[in-house]
């Protein structure tokens, strides 16, 4: 058994790789989540579980492959806004979940039936039970991770970026994290995907004792995808794949960076291997999940 550390886009994509287990938890972010025209989204665990279930839309990395905007587009036409832009068939994932909420069930619950419907056997894990957010600090001011990302561009100068909420991991996360022989840290935001994860209370005490590989979402100083050098730089890191490392030095034992990296980690005292990490098709998140597993105790 083993458990993978997932945000959304970078960590999917190598998910992608793996074979739907049971042996397979994955225990995902849930600082993203937000609430949308009555219905819960929660774009990262939403991302694991389309990846899963092979159908996600491996063009953008969120929503399902095919899917149509009808119902985006109809409450638009009658001056509904939404910031995101939903899917029909997304959004029937959404009302599901907002509807087992609501009717009682924690989040770990939901998931575990949406993970049910899609016929999926790996155990897809919330991060929390615990309303916990990303905020962004910005010279525009404070907001959310979405309002930042979706409706800003990640255009906005990052002067910080928090957490808010009750920092707890559920039962289940930790379970999984006990029970696994090694820890998977997938090529997500360090800051606003992994990072939410390692700052829950008992999580990062829990990877030192375990076998960790962490795969660099940078290559030198580039991200692959997304906002995270912005981030990374706001919380005095070097926005670089020597920033992953120092940010994860303290529970790594075996760090992955691109084979066209040349940056130089000869200073940790941790494991560095390089491969390629450009997962731009099912074939090499293939690969990387293989070379990930070879790595593993």
């Amino acid at each position: 058994m083993f458990s993978v550390l997932s945000g959304g886009t970078g960590t999917p994509k190598l998910l992608r790789g793996f074979e739907d287990s049971e042996d397979l938890n994955v225990i995902v972010n849930t600082a993203e989540d937000i609430w949308v025209s009555g219905n819960m989204v929660s774009p990262d665990v939403d991302s694991v579980i389309y990846t899963l279930a092979g159908i996600i839309d491996d063009g953008k990395w969120w929503g399902i492959k095919g899917d149509t905007f009808h119902t985006h587009e109809a409450l638009k036409a009658i001056g509904h806004y939404e910031e995101l832009m939903i899917g029909d068939r997304d959004r029937a994932t959404q009302i599901r979940r907002a509807e087992l909420i609501r009717n009682g069930n924690t989040l770990t619950e939901a998931t575990m039936e949406l993970c049910s419907s899609y016929k999926i056997r790996s155990r897809v894990l919330p991060m929390s039970e615990y309303d916990i957010t990303s905020v962004i600090s910005t010279t525009e001011g404070d907001m959310h991770f979405q309002d930042f990302w979706v409706t800003c561009r990640g255009e906005p100068e990052v002067t910080e970026a928090r957490l808010f909420g009750t920092l707890k991991p559920t039962d289940e996360v930790m379970e999984a994290l006990n029970a696994s022989e090694n820890i998977i840290i997938g090529p997500s935001n360090p800051i606003t995907s992994i990072g939410p994860i390692l700052a829950l209370e008992g999580v990062a005490d829990a990877l030192k004792i375990k076998f960790v590989v962490a795969v660099s979402p940078f290559i030198g100083d580039k991200p692959v995808s997304g906002p995270a050098a912005k981030l990374m730089k706001a919380k005095g890191l070097e926005a670089s794949t020597r920033g992953v490392a120092e940010f994860y030095k303290d529970v790594v034992d075996v760090f992955i960076m691109d084979e066209r990296d040349n940056t130089d980690l000869s200073m940790y005292d941790f494991e560095v291997d390089r491969f390629d990490t450009l997962m731009t098709g099912k074939e090499k998140s293939k690969a990387l999940a293989d070379f990930v597993l070879s790595k593993c105790v």
